[in-house]
């Protein structure tokens, strides 16, 4: 069974910077693509970002690139998410989520394991 754990998030002023880990259990972590997903109160759950199960292709939402990186360490079972020049609009609870296959997909159904996720609260 695949467990993913989030940390990292909490309140910051706009403009700041957070970084989100995301520490993955069970089966053998690079085994999976991983994503980092966002869900902001009366909205759906939108992938803001993905990597490949090497690290060597990304995904990014229009609305975070330039801003946001993710990255793995397969040594670690973890993958993280940079998050710089922090908007009132990047408010949301932000999830890991881990994929059995190849690719990056942006949908949520086509993600299988998802962490319980963290708060991120970016205040003007």
């Amino acid at each position: 069974q695949v467990q993913l754990v989030e940390s990292g998030g909490g309140l910051v002023q706009a403009g700041g910077s957070l970084r989100l880990s995301c520490s993955v259990s069970g089966r053998t972590f690079s085994m999976y693509p991983m994503g980092w997903f966002r869900q902001a109160p009366g909205k759906e759950r939108e992938c803001v970002a993905a990597i490949s199960r090497s690290g060597g292709s990304t995904y990014y939402a229009d609305s975070v690139k330039g801003r946001f990186t993710i990255s793995r360490d397969n040594g670690k079972n973890t993958v993280y998410l940079q998050m710089n020049s922090l908007k009132p609009e990047d408010t949301a609870v932000y999830y890991c989520a881990a994929r059995v296959g190849s690719g990056l997909k942006i949908s949520q159904n086509d993600w299988h394991y998802w962490g319980q996720g963290t708060q991120v609260t970016v205040s003007s």
